[in-house]
């Protein structure tokens, strides 16, 4: 599955460049084959774009882990490594398109245009959801394994029902496909041939288990067979063969084609979350073996040798995330304390009982926390 500038000549007079991507698809056996490269037809302002959207994560990605060492984030789940799945991903999809992501898609929803602050709003613990889904068109981070798959399909199975031509796109990791709510999602959605993707990030370790002990398939794509729909597998830490078979995939659902599954093969580089000692299941050889596949530096090298990006607009970009990583500082340290209590204010239209019980009691702690100090 490799990635290369293809045969066309440099884009002239704002003709797309022209480069190749490689993945398999599920064949009528079940099987998994190989689909031989397919031509993108992308242009140097969105090849660029592409490599900006990887860096930015990436400096975002460190920052986040360095403001939860620092004490203003709780804690933090890294997408260091995973940046070609996302951002490949997210990319295929168009405006009015839906994502739902995990809380491991820090990265997609950045990508996808939600000001990182808000994001971090779920890690810091200061708000249910720190961005407007409806405006950004992104689902909130969701923490339970697999919940945003049924909401995934059930939006676009609405979606089909209302003859509105969009698509909804949801993540999952390889330890989240084991879960009952991510088969439930996937076989409605064949059923009624519904316009979702379900790209699944196999990292390779669902917390600390391996993958050999989630699954005996040699493939999470394989699954696909048993609800009716594609099954394709990718290099995840190719963007362009990410962004190829999920456009690919997106056009179908679009078109009427139904669902998708995707296995992006990649490597969790950081560990499970901030709170995880990765040391106690896995060797420091094992992660330096998949550094040499880092995406980042796969995809820079690439764009490089293409006479895409230069040494100038690499400083730019790297600019511009020193410049992002200021803000996230500033907004996170400096943020005026808000009231805990509202919390409660957008849990249910009408409040429950109990749920008035529990505001009375957290007024009654901070009104005493007050009162002490």
């Amino acid at each position: 599955m490799t990635t290369s500038p293809g045969s066309a000549p440099a884009e002239t007079a704002g003709e797309p460049r022209r480069v190749t991507a490689a993945w398999q698809e599920l064949a009528p056996d079940g099987g998994l084959r190989d689909a031989g490269d397919h031509e993108l037809a992308l242009d140097a302002d969105q090849l660029r774009t592409l490599y900006r959207l990887m860096a930015l994560s990436r400096r975002v990605d460190r920052q986040a882990i360095n403001l939860t060492r620092q004490g203003a984030l709780g804690v933090f789940a890294s997408s260091q490594g995973q940046e070609a799945a996302q951002v490949g991903a997210v990319f295929a999809l168009e405006e009015p398109d839906w994502l739902f992501p995990t809380y491991r898609d820090t990265v997609a929803a950045f990508a996808r245009g939600v000001d990182i602050v808000e994001v971090l709003a779920l890690f810091q613990g200061s708000w249910h959801c720190g961005f407007d889904p409806m405006r950004c068109r992104v689902a909130p981070l969701t923490t339970p394994l697999a919940t945003q798959a049924p909401h995934a399909t059930g939006l676009a199975m609405a979606a089909r029902l209302r003859h509105d031509p969009i698509v909804a796109l949801t993540f999952l990791g390889d330890g989240a496909a084991s879960e009952g709510d991510a088969h439930e999602a996937m076989n409605l959605a064949a059923v009624f041939q519904a316009p979702v993707v379900f790209v699944v990030q196999n990292n390779q370790y669902a917390i600390s288990v391996p993958l050999p002990l989630q699954t005996r398939a040699r493939s999470i794509a394989l699954r696909a067979a048993g609800y009716g729909m594609p099954g394709v597998l990718v290099d995840g830490n190719d963007v362009l063969s990410v962004y190829g078979a999920t456009k690919a995939a997106v056009e179908r659902a679009r078109g009427g084609g139904g669902p998708t599954l995707i296995e992006a093969v990649t490597y969790r580089m950081e560990a499970h979350t901030t709170a995880d000692d990765q040391t106690r299941y896995r060797s420091a050889d094992e992660v330096e073996a998949w550094r040499g596949r880092d995406p980042l530096d796969r995809f820079l090298a690439f764009v490089r040798e293409a006479g895409v990006v230069d040494d100038a607009f690499i400083a730019e970009v790297d600019g511009e995330g020193e410049a992002i990583a200021a803000r996230m500082r500033t907004a996170l340290f400096e943020a005026p304390a808000g009231n805990p209590c509202e919390m409660f204010d957008h849990v249910y239209a009408a409040a429950t009982p109990q749920l008035l019980q529990q505001r009375a009691a957290l007024d009654r702690e901070v009104a005493a926390e007050r009162g002490a100090t």
